[in-house]
């Protein structure tokens, strides 16, 4: 049976480089950096106390209803990034349509906000113990129906539901740093199967507040360069030390092909293929080797039915931690063999951090705008080659290029991995 295909017709993000997606893009072009001292509360006692924040965000006032109180303050960029994929896209779920969109999310680790465990602590356990007589009589005092509410792992799900009328298939995903490509993946699969004609899907994540920061120290995970955060993030560069955290929500509008022609949509591009794998090595580090990766570059290629030698772009996941980089260069090097020395590769890291959960969905949307634009981003910071990192990771950004094939990498802790491959609208195949 023919694959149903999958066009890619709205964008929307909110990053640490803008509070939509061109704003974010040029940014990104310019060769500016989203990182800087954190803001959103005081780090500086951290062994790390910069992060790549979003910058003078305000809800939305239309989207602003009775449910938004249930609402991580992470997830008004979820609200906001799917609004602009909407208005970007020209259509929108109506009561006769409502039951053909779908939705899908990747979402990150929704844990009770550090204000409460904070007052939690003052009120029934201040000298370590929770006092359960305390606990008994002034529940009320710290405990609200909306604390509940906001940390349900789906909460960002149902919102964007109600926002938007959503009725049809619905589904989140919790993959770590993969959640926001495999939630593009699993959506572009419901289209393919004829569960949905249209998807809204993409991921968001915030992870800079003070139970995030410090379990990434403890991990050791985190780039210490704190009096050059500009340049902390380091991808495949040799003195790189860790990844630095970003935030941020991205969302897509994708329909099925057909229906978008019909419609006389603009389409960006077609998402035509993934591959997922679960390696499993260690808890935050991939094989050296890139087995887990190497499975899920050569499914996507399988899935798009493309072949390694029409890839024209890697948007690499390049987190800018020693064994990640290895890794992925690695499997690179494994898929691609000697055609590596002319596929330019790059990671956005270096100017936007990382957004974890939506750091494959703001992938996605760079990606998709490296095709509609023909231009590839640089990879920023890297000056000081990595001899076991030695592809061609375009430092001399941004690139100009034809691109009718690119792929997004997103590689989650825990082994989770997970590859999107786009086509250019008008893409033929080889020869082209």
């Amino acid at each position: 049976m023919k694959k149903r295909r999958v066009a890619i017709t709205g964008l929307g993000a909110v990053s640490p480089l803008g509070l939509d997606v061109e704003s974010s893009w040029s940014n990104l072009l310019a060769g500016k950096s989203g990182i800087a001292e954190i803001k959103h509360f005081d780090a500086s006692a951290f062994p790390t106390y910069i992060a790549a924040e979003v910058k003078d965000f305000k809800p939305n006032p239309a989207l602003s209803s009775k449910h938004t109180r249930f609402a991580m303050p992470f997830t008004h960029y979820a609200l906001e990034a799917a609004f602009q994929a909407f208005e970007d896209a020209g259509i929108k779920p109506t009561e006769q349509t409502a039951s053909q969109w779908g939705v899908v999310t990747g979402s990150g680790m929704m844990t009770a906000e550090f204000q409460y465990l904070h007052h939690f602590q003052k009120t029934c356990a201040q000298d370590g113990e929770v006092n359960w007589t305390q606990l008994k009589e002034r529940t009320q005092e710290f405990y609200k129906l909306a604390d509940f509410g906001k940390t349900t792992p789906n909460s960002g799900l149902s919102l964007l539901i109600q926002q938007f009328g959503i009725r049809g298939y619905a589904s989140s995903v919790h993959t770590a740093c993969a959640s926001g490509g495999q939630a593009l993946g699993l959506a572009m699969q419901v289209i393919r199967r004829g569960e949905a004609d249209f998807m809204l899907a993409g991921g968001f994540d915030s992870m800079i507040n003070p139970i995030g920061l410090s379990s990434f120290c403890l991990l050791g995970a985190l780039s210490t360069y704190n009096e050059t955060p500009t340049t902390a993030s380091r991808p495949f560069d040799g003195t790189r030390n860790g990844f630095v955290l970003g935030e941020g929500a991205a969302f897509l509008i994708l329909e099925e092909w057909d229906k978008a022609k019909a419609r006389g949509a603009r389409i960006y591009a077609e998402l035509a293929g993934e591959g997922n794998s679960l390696s499993s090595y260690r808890i935050t580090d991939s094989h050296p080797n890139g087995d887990g990766a190497i499975q899920a570059i050569e499914r996507a290629l399988c899935d798009a039915g493309v072949q390694a030698a029409d890839v024209d772009y890697i948007n690499a996941h390049g987190t800018s931690t020693k064994m990640n980089d290895l890794s992925e260069t690695n499997a690179i090097k494994a898929v691609f063999g000697k055609r590596v020395a002319h596929l330019p590769v790059s990671s956005t890291k270096g100017q936007t951090g990382h957004l974890i959960a939506a750091a494959g969905a703001l992938e996605a949307v760079l990606s998709v705008k490296s095709i509609e634009q023909a231009q590839i981003p640089m990879t920023a910071n890297l000056t000081t080659p990595d001899p076991e990192c030695d592809l061609d990771y375009v430092v001399d950004g941004p690139r100009e290029k034809s691109l009718g094939v690119v792929l997004s990498d997103s590689f989650g802790f825990g082994g989770s991995n997970s590859c999107l491959l786009f086509k250019h609208p008008e893409f033929e195949g080889a020869g082209r």
